[in-house]
This record gives C-alpha cells, structure tokens and sequence, in this order.
C-alpha cells in the first residue's frame, strides 16, 4: 500500500458568513518558520473589498437591531469558541516566529480582550449618553448610534491582538467591520474567520480579508461606504488614507506602525476606544402646553 499524502489546508476568507477565495485567484505563498512552504494565502482585490463592505451593508441592519445584552452574549460565544482552540491558534502564530509561550500569551490576552467587550456592550451607552439641561420647555437627551462600516488594517506586530482589539471597539457598538489582517502574518486571521463561523455573530457583521496593504488602502481610504478606518499604518499610508478620508469624509484612528504599540495595555481597550466608533445624537423633545 502505498504511503498516504497528507492533505494540506486551502485557506480562505472570511466575507459575509461564507469562506471564498480571491475573485482574481491569485494567492500568496506562507511559509513557516524553517522558510518552507505552508499554504497558498488569497491575495485579495479591491473588488473583494467592494465584496465585504456590500456584506457589511447587509449584515448591518440586523445587528444594530439585536439587543446590546444579546450582542453581549454573541461575543462572549466568540471568547468561547477562541478558548477552545487555544493551542491550534497559537500554533499559527508560532508561524511567524513567536515562541509557545509568547503565542499563548497572545492568544489567552485575546480572548480576554473579547470578555472585557461582551461586558461594555449593555454598559456604554449609560456613560456615553447624557440628559442635557437646557433653558426652554424641552427634555434635551444625547443618545449614541453606531457610524455604520469601519474598515480596520490590523499590523503585522501582534497580528491577532491587535486584529480583535481593533474590531471589538467597532462591533460593541453595533459597526460592522471589513478588516485586512497583517500582510505577513496572515494565518491568525484565517483561523479567527474559522471560529467566528461557528459562533453565534451573524455573518457579515465581521469581514476578515488577505492581501497586499499597498494594494487595499486606496480603496480603504476613498470607498465612501466606509465611514472609519482604524489601524496601524507607515508613514505613507497614513498619509494616503487621511487624504482619502477628507475627500470621503470618514473619520480616521492610526497608529504609527513604526513605533511600538503596547496591545496588551489597558489603555487599548475600554470606553474610549468604543467612543472613537459612534456617533451622538441630540434630541430636542417639547414638554408642556
């Protein structure tokens, strides 16, 4: 009998609940550690970006409507399907050169990342909202809603933590999100899209992308359905992607890829990062006769 070959995974993308390969075919070659060949990775197009925001756009609607009690219940399921594949994720990431215990850390500040977001969801809105007193016969109150779809660009340093701190803030608040995971560190993502699709969060509300970030953000910056980006960029993209979100009035929270970013802080996760993603809503409601 001759010997049995091994079947080597397809890595695909996750976009609007379903798993697809690059419209244009093309992929990418990940190697492992040792410089041998892994997978081929979708290389994906400014068509598939165009795909997800129209996934987005679909999937929004529904997730504004579901309560914020019940959307803090959909990403505690995430936490759970993440924990349940704690060491097939940090094998991934172990495939850009992170040692076990590094990998396990990441993963573990993750999910954790994740529990501390389920919690702010039914939580926000009291303290970002706000009864305003005002000089008239009105009741004046500030309400936020979310600002629609934010496109993410997720660094290569701490390809998924950063990835899922940058997604959290967005869909806590009822965004949908169209994300590009780390150029070379792109397999973390891949899994994430695996776990997501046996959780409970409707698909399209997260939209996970491979790809060339030379080749995506000219359509990050300019694609007017996108009313947010939020990443760690170059100089150069920075500078694209403020120019592209003038011209298509979208608001803008970079950070500097050639710095260090602390993703394990404190300060990368709570009520302001939420607050970065919505919008405020002021009514003015007449009382009396």
């Amino acid at each position: 009998m001759s010997a049995r070959l091994t079947i080597t995974k397809t890595p695909k993308c996750y976009v609007g609940g379903a798993f697809i390969r690059s419209e244009s075919g093309r992929v990418f070659e990940l190697k492992d550690q040792k410089g041998e060949f892994f997978a081929n990775v979708p290389l994906c197009s400014r068509k598939d970006l165009r795909n997800a925001v129209e996934a987005a756009a679909k999937a929004g609607p529904g997730w504004v409507k579901r309560t914020a009690f019940n959307r803090g219940q959909i990403l505690y399921r995430v936490a759970e399907m993440i924990e349940s594949r704690v060491d097939e994720m940090a094998e991934a990431l172990m495939l850009g050169g992170a040692t076990k215990a590094e990998a396990t850390k990441e993963v573990v500040a993750a999910v954790d990342r994740i529990v501390h977001y389920a919690g702010w969801t039914d939580k926000y809105e009291a303290m970002l909202g706000s009864v305003n007193p005002v000089a008239s016969a009105h009741f004046n109150f500030t309400v936020t809603e979310p600002m629609g779809i934010i496109g993410v660009l997720a660094p290569d340093e701490r390809p998924l933590l950063a990835l899922v701190s940058l997604i959290l803030p967005a869909i806590t608040s009822g965004n949908c999100v169209v994300a590009l995971a780390s150029e070379t560190q792109p397999y973390p993502a891949i899994l994430l899209g695996e776990m997501l699709a046996v959780s409970d969060l409707t698909g399209g509300v997260v939209n996970l992308l491979t790809g060339k970030r030379a080749e995506l953000v000219p359509t990050f910056a300019t694609h007017e359905h996108l009313r947010a980006i939020c990443g760690a960029v170059n100089a150069e993209q920075r500078k694209a992607l403020r120019l592209g979100a003038a011209e298509s009035v979208k608001r803008v929270r970079l950070w500097k890829a050639e710095e260090a970013v602390d993703w394990e802080s404190e300060g990368m996760e709570g009520l302001e990062e939420i607050r970065a993603l919505v919008e405020c809503k002021t009514t003015w409601h007449p009382v009396g006769g």
